[in-house]
């Protein structure tokens, strides 16, 4: 009986993995989407994933976050990388709110 629960919720939770990790790879930012409302429902994935015994290593949750990013969010990604930052994800949060003020002062030109 033991055995058959154990395998019965490790499948579950196999399940859960997958379908949390499907969520957060597949997640991308709009344009004119919120950047803390983005980067805390990514944050809430890979809370769940590390709950489930599958927690990501900073770096990649980091690159996680970058590549989800909005375009308009290219020039802080180039600079993110250029100069190797490894922030811990709420430092890194404040400079993703710090850069959304950028962004919204000085939107990209729309093309015709």
């Amino acid at each position: 009986m033991i055995e058959h629960l154990k395998e019965m919720f490790g499948r579950q939770a196999r399940i859960e993995m997958f379908d949390t990790m499907r969520a957060l790879h597949a997640m991308k930012m709009e344009e004119s989407g919120n950047v803390s409302t983005h980067v805390l429902k990514l944050k809430s994935y890979m809370d769940q994933l590390e709950r489930l015994g599958s927690p990501y290593p900073q770096h990649l949750a980091t690159n996680i976050i970058l590549k989800s990013l909005a375009k308009s969010y290219n020039a802080f990604i180039m600079n993110y990388n250029m100069n190797m930052w490894e922030k811990p994800i709420s430092d890194f949060h404040g400079m993703l709110k710090t850069e959304e003020k950028n962004v919204l002062s000085n939107p990209p030109p729309k093309c015709s």
